[in-house]
């Protein structure tokens, strides 16, 4: 079929879709397992919400960027396009193997352990029915993503909006019960590491990082949204402003109940303090809500990374059969059944979640930066839409994130050398493939240019 008669993806998602999808994404598992290790690191709850406080000054800027970059350039593949358009094809492709290869595929599976964890509570299951819960989560929302970026929407919606709701509960229920216990949040330990004031500073601030990994995703979707100019930027402030808002809320209460004694003591703090509200019930509440924020984690990323596949396809950088639009669903299926795949063989190969999402930081950080320096070519060479919307104190908040970005990249590489090492060969590997498909690309140029 000729791209010109091929369907075309359909433009459904709206300001409420987008909010969803930023929310949805970002807020995973990481606010439920994330601050108690982070607890590790300060001497208090005052150096912890001054990291919080730190990252999320970061993440409004980054949002600001992404806005930016999503309406000058409002077609569907988010960073690839970004990339591509600044650097060329090789940096798009090396994005969108990434993407593929490591980031958004190894986020799927190890989220969908986290929710066959979860499972768990509820049944006793064996090694092999653990796996094959992880897989069927995996699958079943593929089947969503399939059959129209509607009910994939449609289920982003319903999730977040429970998950949201389910987690401002807890804390308003923190806040109310709790008024009457002793407030902790004044308890002091000495840290539990042994890398120094600045080590434990990084290392905190890495996770922070991971838990709000997310807001970057609405560009990937910007082909199916209607009026991207303006539900792009909407769509950035309402979805950080609520996510830093929860996140808040939630450590405010974990360390007011638990203090800093008892969140180093578990690994499940929103678990304990919904016991201490409401009981042995509120710890299967809570597993319930763990379950729906990781799946709802899966989906967003599975609608916004599929995308990129199918815009390098469609660019001829990749298989040309991912170069797909299904004719009665309109989705990238394809590419969806390829996520799916590659997601499923992570899962069997590698096995746990620390595995799987140790490589994840440092290569979107790569990616950040190489995405933070597009803004300042695309204004000045005036590339793309003129009349988007665009940042507010440009050059010095994409300057002050930059700065950050690649400050944190540099240490990370200093503290954790062998880590960032191999993390970084997984994006490498996609090197040498690159050089076959700019190749093919180019002499599939040369003979479209000869035909004509």
């Amino acid at each position: 079929m000729a791209r010109s008669q091929q369907p075309k993806l359909r433009k459904a998602l709206r300001l409420t879709d987008g909010v969803a999808l930023v929310i949805g994404i970002t807020i995973g598992s990481g606010i439920y397992s994330t601050p108690s290790i982070i607890s590790g690191y300060f001497v208090s709850f005052s150096g912890i919400a001054a990291a919080w406080i730190g990252v999320a000054f970061f993440i409004v800027i980054g949002a600001l960027i992404y806005a930016e970059l999503g309406t000058r350039l409002p077609t569907t593949g988010g960073e690839y396009v970004y990339l591509t358009t600044c650097y060329g094809p090789f940096v798009g492709f090396m994005f969108g193997w990434s993407q593929l290869f490591i980031i958004r595929t190894s986020a799927a599976a190890g989220l969908s352990i986290i929710a066959a964890d979860y499972v768990g509570f509820f049944f006793n299951l064996s090694p092999t029915a653990h796996m094959a819960v992880a897989l069927s989560i995996i699958w079943g929302l593929g089947v969503f993503n399939y059959v129209g970026v509607q009910w994939a929407s449609l289920f982003q919606k319903v999730t977040t909006l429970i998950k949201v709701v389910g987690l401002i509960a807890l804390a308003a229920g923190g806040v109310f019960f709790l008024s009457s216990a002793a407030n902790l949040l004044g308890t002091t330990l000495p840290t539990t590491t042994g890398v120094g004031p600045f080590g434990n500073v990084i290392a905190a601030l890495m996770l922070i990082v991971f838990t709000h990994i997310g807001f970057d995703r609405v560009g990937y979707v910007a082909g199916e949204i209607s009026n991207p100019r303006e539900v792009i930027p909407k769509t950035m402030a309402i979805g950080t402003i609520i996510i830093i808002g929860i996140y808040w809320l939630m450590n405010t209460t974990y360390h007011y109940a638990l203090g800093m004694e008892g969140m180093r003591g578990t690994a499940t703090p929103a678990a304990d303090v919904a016991t201490i509200l409401i009981g042995s019930v509120g710890a299967g509440a809570i597993a319930i809500l763990a379950i729906i924020s990781a799946a709802g984690s899966i989906n967003g990323t599975m609608m916004s990374s599929t995308r990129v596949y199918y815009a390098m396809a469609h660019d001829g950088l990749f298989f040309k059969t991912l170069d797909y639009v299904h004719a009665t669903f309109r989705t990238p299926s394809r590419a969806i059944l390829v996520h799916c795949a590659w997601a499923s063989v992570l899962l069997v190969i590698r096995g746990s979640f620390e595995t799987l999402a140790a490589g994840m930081v440092f290569a979107i950080l790569i990616f950040y930066t190489l995405t933070t320096l597009a803004v300042f070519k695309l204004r000045r060479l005036k590339i793309g839409e003129e009349i988007s919307w665009k940042m507010p104190f440009y050059p010095w908040l994409p300057i002050i994130y930059l700065v950050g970005v690649v400050g944190l990249l540099v240490v990370r590489i200093i503290f954790e050398f062998e880590k960032s090492l191999i993390d970084f060969a997984f994006v490498a590997s996609g090197l040498p493939i690159s050089f076959f498909w700019l190749r093919k690309r180019k002499n599939s140029d040369k003979h479209d240019a000869a035909a004509t």
